[in-house]
């Protein structure tokens, strides 16, 4: 059985079969654990976190009591949803992601969890309108999420990678002076520009 703990980059939750390389959480219990299924609420905090999934040989019931537990094809896929590294099991990473978002932000230090919490839940809650933002596709990093041909695509480079809940398919060229949408939010654009690398699957063949 598949539960509906599967997210896709515009951060919408629905059940799939394919595993993914990353798990995460919205801060707390999304589902009823009766029946392992979602209530209406999709979200229970601010914090929306991309996590290992193996950390210190903790082990959990999926869709038991607790948090719910969300699962990523890979960081790109999480980033794209609008989580941020968790500062327990990937503390490096959660570092490194508060650097790039000082340097991206002109701040003298780097922002606390909280902070970036607070930005990013403004930016989820922004509307369709909003979150889906239009930019030319020539400025945009690595890493960044859009919509090409009605279809995610992830940048890489001079190409873009389709997603797919399995995989990344076969990459395209990326077009020149185009104008696109994208997924990611204009925060952690910011931070990926500024420097940050996400995980990628390795479909990406980076």
């Amino acid at each position: 059985m598949a539960f509906q703990n599967r997210v896709r980059p515009d951060g919408v939750l629905v059940a799939h079969g394919a595993r993914g390389t990353m798990m995460g959480n919205r801060g707390g219990q999304l589902h009823d654990p009766a029946t392992k299924t979602l209530t209406k609420r999709r979200w229970a905090s601010k914090a929306w976190i991309a996590c290992e999934t193996a950390f210190r040989g903790r082990w959990r019931a999926v869709m038991g009591r607790g948090y719910t537990e969300l699962f990523f094809l890979d960081e790109v896929t999480a980033l794209s949803a609008g989580h941020r590294p968790c500062f327990e099991c990937r503390r490096a990473d959660a570092r490194a992601f508060a650097e790039s978002w000082a340097r991206a932000a002109g701040l003298g230090r780097s922002p606390k969890a909280g902070e970036m919490d607070r930005v990013l839940h403004g930016e989820r809650l922004a509307g369709r309108e909003k979150r889906l933002h239009e930019v030319c596709i020539d400025g945009l990093p690595d890493g960044a999420m859009v919509v090409f041909e009605g279809v995610p695509h992830a940048v890489s480079g001079d190409r873009l990678l389709p997603w797919r809940f399995e995989g990344y398919g076969l990459a395209v060229e990326r077009p020149v002076g185009i104008t696109v949408s994208v997924l990611t939010p204009p925060a952690i654009l910011a931070v990926l520009a500024a420097g940050y690398r996400p995980r990628w699957h390795e479909s990406a063949d980076r």
